[in-house]
């Protein structure tokens, strides 16, 4: 359909050329005076308004002014036959998209017209998308009937709108940036910046440098001006993930910041001032770091100014199956795949399972989950990992690993053990379909197999001949 664009000149023959040189794109729509072009704005809706400053009776700019404050989505480009500057100015200032003087040159007006509807475009979809990250983030969004979760929803609707500095504390993979964007997006700084930064990903000789910014020459690496988090928050909010990780010097100059609202880039001398608030986040336990001299006491009770608990998964049961269905829904609507539902045994298992890695480990399990189940109307207990059925996890893993508790060697056997057990099940013990669902070689396979001292069950016994022929 073409775009609709509306002419208000009191020349006709000018209306004639404008159309003439518009029409084989665009519809057009003509008025010779204000009060008929307001009409016609009101009625048509036209994308594009392209108006002689002066008319006969209400003048061009006084239109400008009312046609913008009852639709600021349709641009206006304002035609003359001065050349005055200042009318220019006045006319960008009142929210004209463009400026072209008479006798207008063919070209010019066709590239400024497409200009000034591709920017409209781009408007709207910016309007969309945050239309739809507000909707996304809007706090009765979070998953869970459970009464911790409802909690979680009477608090963030009466803090969100503060400027208030929060605390998130829970487990990892509990979903604590997902509650500082709620946060976020159900506050009057919705539209402003949300800059998400985690404190224990990056290392100690960046983490002030990536808050605060750097000038050209500061050190070594520092070859340009570097804009900080802080910056790029400024007026919106800044979400500090895990900031029990902070060493005690940066502690101190986020200190300063939350005091002062003002800071220094690193090797500046200039003080920036800034309006930000901060959500932080952490899985440690601030309080017990505070009494081992680990974390500034004032700066925690800087930052702990309200406290917003996220409860572990296996602590609120009854939001399993939700979550479960939540993230089954949106995989689907992502690939574009027919409906699908957890038979339930499925169910039962997921609800039995500890989730040690909380939503994250089940939005992982899902993902596997919904892959295996390709073609299938439901995900049954087939379809799922083997690590529900034995009560692992990957995560448990790696926390054990990590606390020393099991050697890494041992870890990565019992990962590949658990993928190999997976992948034979999935394909009734046939080893040649599960090493091909593995990208493996049956001997390859068979080999692993050996190793892990993994064997077929007793259940499996008659497997298809082929086994035991293939080399």
């Amino acid at each position: 359909m073409k775009k609709r664009i509306l002419l208000i000149d009191d020349e006709s023959r000018v209306r004639a050329s404008l159309k003439a040189v518009l029409e084989p794109v665009y519809e057009t729509i003509q008025a010779a005076d204000a009060q008929e072009g307001l009409e016609l704005f009101r009625k048509e809706a036209p994308h594009l308004v392209l108006l002689d400053v002066i008319l006969p009776g209400t003048d061009g700019l006084a239109l400008l002014q009312t046609l913008r404050a009852e639709d600021r989505t349709a641009p206006v480009i304002m035609l003359t036959g001065t050349k005055s500057v200042k009318t220019a100015v006045d006319a960008m200032k009142f929210g004209a998209a463009d400026y072209l003087s008479k006798p207008f040159d063919v070209e010019e007006l066709r590239i400024i017209v497409e200009r000034a509807l591709t920017g409209q475009e781009l408007q709207r979809e910016v309007t969309q998308l945050r239309a739809q990250v507000v909707r996304r983030y809007a706090f009765h969004n979070l998953i869970g009937k459970s009464q911790p979760m409802q909690d979680i929803y009477t608090k963030i609707e009466q803090v969100a709108d503060s400027r208030t500095t929060v605390l998130i504390t829970g487990e990892s993979g509990t979903g604590k940036e997902l509650v500082a964007k709620a946060l976020h997006y159900n506050s009057a700084r919705r539209e402003r910046p949300f800059i998400a930064l985690n404190c224990a990903a990056l290392p100690e000789t960046l983490i002030e440098s990536e808050l605060f910014g750097h000038e050209k020459g500061s050190f070594t690496d520092a070859t340009a001006r570097r804009v900080g988090q802080f910056e790029l928050a400024n007026t919106g909010t800044l979400f500090l993930d895990e900031i029990g990780d902070l060493s005690p010097m940066t502690q101190a100059k986020l200190l300063r910041v939350l005091q002062e609202r003002e800071f220094t880039r690193v090797g500046g001398v200039q003080s920036i001032k800034v309006d930000v608030r901060i959500v932080a986040a952490t899985n440690k336990n601030l309080e017990e770091l505070v009494r081992k001299g680990q974390f500034r006491e004032d700066l925690y009770y800087r930052i702990n100014v309200i406290a917003l608990y996220l409860p572990p998964l296996r602590e609120r049961g009854e939001d399993v199956p939700l979550l479960a269905k939540h993230f089954l829904s949106k995989r689907i609507e992502e690939e574009n795949r027919p409906p699908q539902d957890f038979s339930k045994e499925a169910v039962d298992l997921l609800s039995r399972y500890p989730w040690p890695g909380n939503v994250r480990e089940m939005e992982n399990i899902i993902e596997q989950a919904f892959i295996w189940s390709k073609g299938s109307d439901s995900i049954t207990p087939e379809h799922l990992p083997t690590i529900l059925k034995n009560g692992t996890s990957t995560t448990t893993l790696r926390d054990d690993t990590l606390a020393g508790r099991l050697s890494l060697e041992k870890a990565v056997m019992e990962f590949e053990r658990e993928i190999i057990l997976d992948a034979l099940k999935r394909t009734h013990y046939v080893q040649t379909h599960a090493a091909n669902l593995l990208g493996i070689s049956r001997r390859m396979l068979k080999y692993r197999m050996d190793t892990l001292e993994i064997g077929r069950p007793a259940s499996e016994a008659g497997a298809e001949p082929q086994e035991a022929i293939e080399e």
